[in-house]
């Protein structure tokens, strides 16, 4: 059973970084693929950055590209996202969110294959 938890939200200033976390309690990183999404007040929920089960091929949408990596380490259960150079667009609440287990579908980068998710952690970048 997959129980994710993100640490690392704070507030920051704009150009500053951050580092978000998520562990997997249930030790289940390995089995799937790992996004992570964001939510702004009186937006909707969007995809930010994903990547395969193994740690490859990650996307990003096109306003973090160069700013955010995407990471996990199967070992330790743990997913990353790097954030630098931030902006007070990023502003919002991020969730770390998990495939199925045994996934091996190359639609990772889409919304709807992700089933889990954590709490969220709140990200306040001001200007």
């Amino acid at each position: 059973q997959v129980q994710l938890k993100e640490s690392g939200g704070g507030l920051v200033q704009a150009g500053d970084s951050l580092r978000l976390s998520c562990v997997d309690s249930g030790r289940t990183m390995t089995l799937r693929a790992m996004a992570w999404f964001r939510q702004a007040p009186g937006k909707e929920r969007e995809l930010v950055a994903a990547i395969t089960r193994s740690g490859n091929s990650p996307y990003y949408i096109e306003s973090v590209k160069g700013r955010f990596t995407i990471s996990k380490d199967n070992a330790e259960n743990t997913g990353y996202l790097q954030m630098d150079a931030l902006k007070p667009e990023d502003t919002a609440v991020y969730y770390c969110a998990a495939t199925a287990t045994y996934y091996t579908s190359s639609s990772y980068w889409r919304p709807g294959e992700y089933r889990y998710w954590g709490q969220g952690t709140q990200v306040t970048v001001s200007s």
